[in-house]
Protein backbone atom coordinates (compact mmCIF):
# COMPACT_ATOMS: atom_id res chain seq x y z
CA UNK A 1 0.00 0.00 0.00
CA UNK A 2 2.82 2.36 0.94
CA UNK A 3 4.67 1.48 -2.23
CA UNK A 4 1.60 2.32 -4.34
CA UNK A 5 1.19 5.58 -2.59
CA UNK A 6 4.84 6.45 -3.23
CA UNK A 7 4.45 5.66 -6.90
CA UNK A 8 1.38 7.96 -7.11
CA UNK A 9 3.24 10.78 -5.34
CA UNK A 10 6.26 10.33 -7.59
CA UNK A 11 4.10 10.41 -10.71
CA UNK A 12 2.25 13.46 -9.46
CA UNK A 13 5.52 15.22 -8.66
CA UNK A 14 6.88 14.38 -12.09
CA UNK A 15 3.81 15.81 -13.80
CA UNK A 16 3.98 18.98 -11.66
CA UNK A 17 7.67 19.34 -12.43
CA UNK A 18 6.99 18.92 -16.12
CA UNK A 19 4.25 21.57 -16.03
CA UNK A 20 6.55 24.00 -14.16
CA UNK A 21 9.35 23.42 -16.60
CA UNK A 22 7.04 23.92 -19.58
CA UNK A 23 5.63 27.11 -17.99
CA UNK A 24 9.08 28.62 -17.46
CA UNK A 25 10.19 27.71 -20.97
CA UNK A 26 7.15 29.46 -22.50
CA UNK A 27 8.33 32.89 -21.18
CA UNK A 28 11.96 32.57 -22.21
CA UNK A 29 12.91 34.97 -25.04
CA UNK A 30 15.10 33.74 -27.88
CA UNK A 31 18.77 34.38 -27.35
CA UNK A 32 19.79 38.02 -28.05
CA UNK A 33 16.23 39.27 -28.71
CA UNK A 34 15.99 41.16 -25.41
CA UNK A 35 19.17 43.08 -26.15
CA UNK A 36 17.85 43.97 -29.60
CA UNK A 37 14.58 45.28 -28.13
CA UNK A 38 16.48 47.44 -25.62
CA UNK A 39 18.74 48.75 -28.39
CA UNK A 40 15.81 49.62 -30.65
CA UNK A 41 14.04 51.37 -27.78
CA UNK A 42 17.17 53.34 -26.91
CA UNK A 43 17.75 54.40 -30.52
CA UNK A 44 14.09 55.34 -30.83
CA UNK A 45 14.29 57.53 -27.73
CA UNK A 46 17.44 59.20 -29.07
CA UNK A 47 15.71 59.90 -32.39
CA UNK A 48 12.66 61.30 -30.61
CA UNK A 49 14.84 63.48 -28.38
CA UNK A 50 16.85 64.76 -31.34
CA UNK A 51 13.68 65.69 -33.20
CA UNK A 52 12.25 67.40 -30.11
CA UNK A 53 15.20 69.78 -29.75
CA UNK A 54 15.41 70.67 -33.45
CA UNK A 55 13.79 74.03 -34.22
CA UNK A 56 11.64 74.34 -37.35
CA UNK A 57 13.13 76.12 -40.34
CA UNK A 58 12.31 79.85 -40.37
CA UNK A 59 9.64 81.10 -42.76
CA UNK A 60 11.73 83.70 -44.56
CA UNK A 61 9.89 86.73 -45.89
CA UNK A 62 9.35 86.52 -49.63
CA UNK A 63 9.95 82.75 -49.77
CA UNK A 64 7.24 80.30 -50.90
CA UNK A 65 4.77 80.06 -48.03
CA UNK A 66 6.57 82.80 -46.10
CA UNK A 67 5.28 86.23 -45.06
CA UNK A 68 5.14 88.96 -47.71
CA UNK A 69 7.73 91.73 -48.00
CA UNK A 70 6.21 95.13 -47.25
CA UNK A 71 9.17 97.16 -45.96
CA UNK A 72 12.16 98.71 -47.73
CA UNK A 73 15.21 96.49 -47.28
CA UNK A 74 18.94 96.65 -47.92
CA UNK A 75 21.05 93.70 -49.02
CA UNK A 76 24.03 93.04 -46.76
CA UNK A 77 27.43 91.76 -47.88
CA UNK A 78 26.62 88.21 -46.82
CA UNK A 79 23.40 88.16 -48.89
CA UNK A 80 20.93 88.73 -46.03
CA UNK A 81 18.28 91.42 -46.22
CA UNK A 82 17.65 93.97 -43.48
CA UNK A 83 14.27 95.73 -43.30
CA UNK A 84 14.10 99.31 -42.03
CA UNK A 85 11.76 102.25 -41.39
CA UNK A 86 12.57 105.97 -41.54
CA UNK A 87 11.22 108.66 -39.20
CA UNK A 88 11.47 112.42 -38.91
CA UNK A 89 13.15 114.68 -41.42
CA UNK A 90 14.51 113.43 -44.76
CA UNK A 91 18.06 112.15 -44.49
CA UNK A 92 19.58 114.94 -46.56
CA UNK A 93 17.83 117.66 -44.57
CA UNK A 94 18.59 116.34 -41.07
CA UNK A 95 21.32 117.65 -38.80
CA UNK A 96 21.28 114.63 -36.47
CA UNK A 97 21.04 111.05 -37.74
CA UNK A 98 20.13 108.27 -35.33
CA UNK A 99 19.95 104.48 -35.66
CA UNK A 100 17.43 102.95 -33.23
CA UNK A 101 17.75 99.31 -32.10
CA UNK A 102 14.55 97.62 -30.87
CA UNK A 103 14.20 95.17 -28.00
CA UNK A 104 12.88 91.66 -27.36
CA UNK A 105 9.56 90.65 -29.02
CA UNK A 106 9.65 93.96 -30.96
CA UNK A 107 10.42 95.22 -34.48
CA UNK A 108 11.17 98.32 -36.53
CA UNK A 109 7.79 99.90 -35.74
CA UNK A 110 8.63 99.93 -32.01
CA UNK A 111 11.07 102.82 -32.29
CA UNK A 112 10.11 104.33 -28.95
CA UNK A 113 12.17 107.51 -29.26
CA UNK A 114 10.74 108.11 -32.74
CA UNK A 115 7.11 107.32 -31.90
CA UNK A 116 6.60 109.19 -28.62
CA UNK A 117 8.54 112.49 -28.55
CA UNK A 118 6.76 115.83 -28.88
CA UNK A 119 5.80 116.53 -32.54
CA UNK A 120 7.89 119.69 -32.84
CA UNK A 121 11.12 118.11 -31.56
CA UNK A 122 12.15 116.63 -34.92
CA UNK A 123 11.84 119.93 -36.73
CA UNK A 124 13.31 121.95 -33.87
CA UNK A 125 16.53 119.94 -33.73
CA UNK A 126 16.58 118.53 -37.28
CA UNK A 127 16.35 114.82 -36.48
CA UNK A 128 16.28 111.75 -38.73
CA UNK A 129 15.84 108.29 -37.19
CA UNK A 130 16.05 104.91 -38.88
CA UNK A 131 14.83 101.81 -37.07
CA UNK A 132 15.37 98.31 -38.41
CA UNK A 133 14.30 94.74 -37.81
CA UNK A 134 17.11 92.89 -36.12
CA UNK A 135 17.98 89.56 -37.83
CA UNK A 136 15.09 87.08 -37.69
CA UNK A 137 12.61 89.73 -36.55
CA UNK A 138 9.91 91.31 -38.71
CA UNK A 139 11.07 91.24 -42.32
CA UNK A 140 14.84 90.94 -41.84
CA UNK A 141 16.41 87.65 -42.84
CA UNK A 142 17.53 85.35 -40.01
CA UNK A 143 21.23 85.09 -39.27
CA UNK A 144 22.08 81.62 -37.90
CA UNK A 145 25.64 82.89 -37.45
CA UNK A 146 24.60 85.91 -35.42
CA UNK A 147 27.14 87.01 -32.81
CA UNK A 148 27.67 89.97 -30.52
CA UNK A 149 30.00 91.48 -33.11
CA UNK A 150 27.84 90.82 -36.16
CA UNK A 151 25.07 93.08 -34.84
CA UNK A 152 27.42 96.08 -34.72
CA UNK A 153 28.61 95.36 -38.25
CA UNK A 154 25.00 95.13 -39.49
CA UNK A 155 24.34 98.60 -38.06
CA UNK A 156 27.48 99.99 -39.68
CA UNK A 157 26.48 98.55 -43.06
CA UNK A 158 22.92 99.87 -42.74
CA UNK A 159 24.29 103.36 -42.05
CA UNK A 160 26.65 103.13 -45.04
CA UNK A 161 24.01 101.97 -47.49
CA UNK A 162 21.59 104.69 -46.36
CA UNK A 163 24.30 107.34 -46.57
CA UNK A 164 24.18 108.50 -42.96
CA UNK A 165 27.73 109.81 -43.15
CA UNK A 166 30.98 108.87 -41.48
CA UNK A 167 29.42 109.19 -38.00
CA UNK A 168 25.97 108.78 -36.51
CA UNK A 169 24.16 108.20 -33.19
CA UNK A 170 22.82 104.89 -31.87
CA UNK A 171 20.01 104.44 -29.35
CA UNK A 172 18.99 100.98 -28.14
CA UNK A 173 16.23 99.81 -25.83
CA UNK A 174 16.29 96.69 -23.62
CA UNK A 175 17.80 93.85 -25.67
CA UNK A 176 18.58 96.47 -28.30
CA UNK A 177 20.32 98.52 -25.63
CA UNK A 178 22.65 95.60 -25.07
CA UNK A 179 23.57 95.81 -28.77
CA UNK A 180 24.90 99.32 -28.14
CA UNK A 181 27.71 97.79 -26.07
CA UNK A 182 28.74 95.96 -29.25
CA UNK A 183 28.79 99.25 -31.16
CA UNK A 184 30.97 100.86 -28.49
CA UNK A 185 33.37 97.92 -28.77
CA UNK A 186 33.53 97.30 -32.51
CA UNK A 187 32.57 100.52 -34.33
CA UNK A 188 33.35 103.39 -31.90
CA UNK A 189 34.97 105.36 -34.74
CA UNK A 190 31.57 105.55 -36.44
CA UNK A 191 29.72 106.98 -33.43
CA UNK A 192 29.00 110.55 -32.37
CA UNK A 193 27.30 109.26 -29.23
CA UNK A 194 24.96 106.59 -27.89
CA UNK A 195 22.11 106.05 -25.44
CA UNK A 196 21.37 102.74 -23.73
CA UNK A 197 17.80 102.53 -22.43
CA UNK A 198 17.37 99.82 -19.76
CA UNK A 199 19.94 97.68 -21.60
CA UNK A 200 19.70 93.95 -20.95
CA UNK A 201 22.46 92.69 -18.66
CA UNK A 202 24.28 89.40 -19.15
CA UNK A 203 24.59 87.96 -15.64
CA UNK A 204 27.50 85.85 -16.84
CA UNK A 205 29.83 88.74 -17.75
CA UNK A 206 33.13 88.06 -16.03
CA UNK A 207 33.47 91.61 -14.73
CA UNK A 208 30.67 91.22 -12.20
CA UNK A 209 31.64 90.10 -8.69
CA UNK A 210 30.34 86.55 -8.34
CA UNK A 211 28.41 87.25 -5.17
CA UNK A 212 26.70 90.32 -6.68
CA UNK A 213 25.61 88.69 -9.95
CA UNK A 214 24.43 85.57 -8.10
CA UNK A 215 22.41 87.62 -5.61
CA UNK A 216 20.69 89.64 -8.34
CA UNK A 217 20.22 86.63 -10.59
CA UNK A 218 18.37 84.77 -7.84
CA UNK A 219 15.91 87.64 -7.55
CA UNK A 220 14.51 86.79 -10.98
CA UNK A 221 11.50 84.56 -11.41
CA UNK A 222 12.62 80.89 -11.10
CA UNK A 223 11.52 80.13 -14.66
CA UNK A 224 13.67 82.99 -15.96
CA UNK A 225 16.68 81.75 -14.01
CA UNK A 226 16.36 78.37 -15.66
CA UNK A 227 15.74 79.80 -19.14
CA UNK A 228 18.90 81.93 -18.89
CA UNK A 229 20.95 79.01 -17.56
CA UNK A 230 19.86 76.95 -20.55
CA UNK A 231 20.69 79.78 -22.99
CA UNK A 232 24.16 80.16 -21.47
CA UNK A 233 25.27 76.60 -20.68
CA UNK A 234 23.34 74.46 -23.19
CA UNK A 235 22.18 76.88 -25.92
CA UNK A 236 21.24 74.02 -28.25
CA UNK A 237 18.36 73.27 -25.84
CA UNK A 238 16.95 76.83 -25.93
CA UNK A 239 14.24 76.07 -28.48
CA UNK A 240 13.11 72.93 -26.66
CA UNK A 241 13.13 74.59 -23.24
CA UNK A 242 10.89 77.43 -24.36
CA UNK A 243 8.43 75.25 -26.26
CA UNK A 244 8.09 72.11 -24.09
CA UNK A 245 5.19 71.71 -21.65
CA UNK A 246 6.98 70.15 -18.67
CA UNK A 247 8.49 73.38 -17.28
CA UNK A 248 7.46 77.03 -17.64
CA UNK A 249 9.39 78.95 -20.34
CA UNK A 250 10.90 82.43 -20.12
CA UNK A 251 8.32 84.73 -18.57
CA UNK A 252 8.45 87.34 -21.35
CA UNK A 253 7.96 84.65 -23.98
CA UNK A 254 5.06 83.22 -21.99
CA UNK A 255 3.52 86.69 -21.64
CA UNK A 256 3.45 86.67 -17.83
CA UNK A 257 2.60 90.17 -16.51
CA UNK A 258 4.46 89.60 -13.20
CA UNK A 259 7.68 90.82 -14.81
CA UNK A 260 6.28 94.33 -15.25
CA UNK A 261 6.02 97.04 -12.61
CA UNK A 262 2.80 98.95 -11.96
CA UNK A 263 4.06 101.81 -14.10
CA UNK A 264 4.92 99.38 -16.90
CA UNK A 265 1.44 97.85 -16.93
CA UNK A 266 -0.16 101.27 -17.09
CA UNK A 267 2.05 102.39 -19.99
CA UNK A 268 1.67 99.16 -21.96
CA UNK A 269 -2.11 99.23 -21.58
CA UNK A 270 -2.26 102.92 -22.49
CA UNK A 271 -0.32 102.53 -25.71
CA UNK A 272 -1.62 99.02 -26.51
CA UNK A 273 1.84 97.74 -27.43
CA UNK A 274 1.88 94.10 -28.43
CA UNK A 275 3.67 93.32 -31.66
CA UNK A 276 4.74 89.80 -30.76
CA UNK A 277 2.90 88.15 -33.66
CA UNK A 278 4.21 90.58 -36.28
CA UNK A 279 7.74 90.70 -34.96
CA UNK A 280 8.13 86.90 -34.88
CA UNK A 281 6.30 86.15 -38.10
CA UNK A 282 9.32 84.18 -39.39
CA UNK A 283 9.36 81.99 -36.28
CA UNK A 284 10.46 82.27 -32.65
CA UNK A 285 13.75 80.46 -32.99
CA UNK A 286 15.74 82.89 -35.13
CA UNK A 287 14.25 85.88 -33.32
CA UNK A 288 13.50 85.29 -29.63
CA UNK A 289 15.55 82.17 -29.00
CA UNK A 290 18.57 83.39 -30.97
CA UNK A 291 18.37 86.61 -28.95
CA UNK A 292 18.66 84.65 -25.71
CA UNK A 293 21.57 82.55 -26.93
CA UNK A 294 23.57 85.59 -28.08
CA UNK A 295 22.65 87.99 -25.28
CA UNK A 296 23.26 85.53 -22.44
CA UNK A 297 25.94 83.40 -24.06
CA UNK A 298 29.70 83.73 -23.69
CA UNK A 299 30.70 87.17 -24.94
CA UNK A 300 33.86 88.03 -26.82
CA UNK A 301 34.44 90.97 -24.46
CA UNK A 302 33.24 92.28 -21.11
CA UNK A 303 31.41 95.64 -21.28
CA UNK A 304 32.42 96.47 -17.69
CA UNK A 305 36.00 96.78 -18.94
CA UNK A 306 35.34 99.09 -21.90
CA UNK A 307 37.15 102.39 -22.30
CA UNK A 308 35.73 105.34 -24.15
CA UNK A 309 37.21 105.59 -27.61
CA UNK A 310 39.04 108.85 -28.39
CA UNK A 311 37.38 108.68 -31.82
CA UNK A 312 33.92 109.26 -30.32
CA UNK A 313 33.23 112.97 -30.04
CA UNK A 314 29.93 112.86 -28.14
CA UNK A 315 28.68 111.31 -24.95
CA UNK A 316 27.32 107.94 -23.83
CA UNK A 317 24.17 107.84 -21.72
CA UNK A 318 22.61 104.98 -19.76
CA UNK A 319 18.99 105.33 -18.61
CA UNK A 320 17.47 102.98 -16.04
CA UNK A 321 14.32 102.74 -13.91
CA UNK A 322 14.88 101.76 -10.29
CA UNK A 323 11.77 99.55 -10.24
CA UNK A 324 12.65 97.61 -13.40
CA UNK A 325 11.82 93.94 -12.81
CA UNK A 326 13.38 92.74 -16.07
CA UNK A 327 16.76 94.47 -15.88
CA UNK A 328 17.99 94.85 -12.27
CA UNK A 329 19.10 98.37 -11.40
CA UNK A 330 21.79 96.99 -9.03
CA UNK A 331 23.92 95.71 -11.91
CA UNK A 332 23.51 98.92 -13.92
CA UNK A 333 24.80 100.88 -10.93
CA UNK A 334 27.83 98.61 -10.79
CA UNK A 335 28.51 99.08 -14.50
CA UNK A 336 28.45 102.88 -14.36
CA UNK A 337 30.71 102.82 -11.30
CA UNK A 338 33.22 100.87 -13.37
CA UNK A 339 32.70 103.17 -16.38
CA UNK A 340 32.65 106.73 -15.03
CA UNK A 341 32.69 108.19 -18.55
CA UNK A 342 29.06 107.12 -18.96
CA UNK A 343 26.40 109.66 -18.02
CA UNK A 344 23.91 107.79 -15.83
CA UNK A 345 20.24 108.69 -15.50
CA UNK A 346 18.32 106.69 -12.87
CA UNK A 347 14.58 107.30 -12.79
CA UNK A 348 12.88 106.83 -9.38
CA UNK A 349 9.66 104.82 -9.52
CA UNK A 350 10.19 103.87 -13.18
CA UNK A 351 9.97 100.35 -14.57
CA UNK A 352 11.27 98.82 -17.78
CA UNK A 353 8.92 100.68 -20.12
CA UNK A 354 9.82 104.17 -18.89
CA UNK A 355 10.61 105.52 -22.41
CA UNK A 356 6.85 105.47 -23.05
CA UNK A 357 6.20 107.91 -20.20
CA UNK A 358 5.33 111.46 -21.15
CA UNK A 359 8.34 113.65 -21.87
CA UNK A 360 10.96 110.94 -21.39
CA UNK A 361 11.74 110.45 -25.09
CA UNK A 362 12.31 114.21 -25.44
CA UNK A 363 14.71 114.14 -22.49
CA UNK A 364 16.63 111.17 -23.88
CA UNK A 365 17.08 112.80 -27.29
CA UNK A 366 18.01 116.23 -25.94
CA UNK A 367 20.54 114.81 -23.49
CA UNK A 368 22.21 112.83 -26.28
CA UNK A 369 22.19 115.42 -29.05
CA UNK A 370 22.60 118.77 -27.32
CA UNK A 371 23.65 117.80 -23.80
CA UNK A 372 20.46 119.15 -22.22
CA UNK A 373 19.05 117.17 -19.28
Amino acid sequence: MAAGTNRKIAASSARAHTRTAKKSVSFKLPSGLFKKIVLVFFVGMLAWGYQAIQPPAPKKCGSPGGPPITAPRIKLRDGRYLAYKEHGLPRDAAKFKIVFVHGFTSWRHDAIVANYPSPELFNELGIYIVSFDRPGYGESDPNPKRTVKSMALDIEELADQLGLGSKFYVIGFSMGGQVVWSCLKYIPHRLYGTALLAPAVNFFWSGFPANLSKEVFNQLLPQDCWALRVAHYVPWLTYWWNTQKLFPPMSVIAGIPDVFSQQDLGLVNKFAINHREQSTRQGDYESLHRDLMVAFGSWEFDPTGLEKSPDMEGSVHLWQGDEDRLVPVTLQRYIVQKLPWIQYHELPGAGHMFPLAEGISDNIIKALLIGKN
